[in-house]
């Protein structure tokens, strides 16, 4: 089997700054706080997530689609949390 290094490079970004996510959101889960977090960073950053979701869509890309889902779930939970908790 013939590795495809572009999409192995894209699959491990994509873990990695996924990932990135899973701190914050156990954090805030856990403690019910979010006084510190940003509701507009999170606002801009989903919107951006969803967008190269879309983009990862329309051009078939697996890494951007994965990362880019995931993450965007992952985002709209602490915006969700943030606007629970205040």
């Amino acid at each position: 089997m013939k590795v495809d290094w572009t999409t192995l490079i894209g699959l491990i970004a994509a873990i990695c700054t996924t990932a990135s996510f899973l701190p914050q959101v156990v954090k805030t889960l856990r403690s019910k706080r979010t006084t510190d977090i940003s509701l507009s960073m999170y606002g801009i950053l989903a919107t951006g997530l969803f967008l190269w979701l879309v983009y990862g869509l329309i051009l078939r890309d697996v890494p951007l689609i994965l990362a880019n889902g995931v993450s965007f779930g992952l985002a709209m939970c602490v915006v969700f949390l943030k606007l629970r908790h205040g």
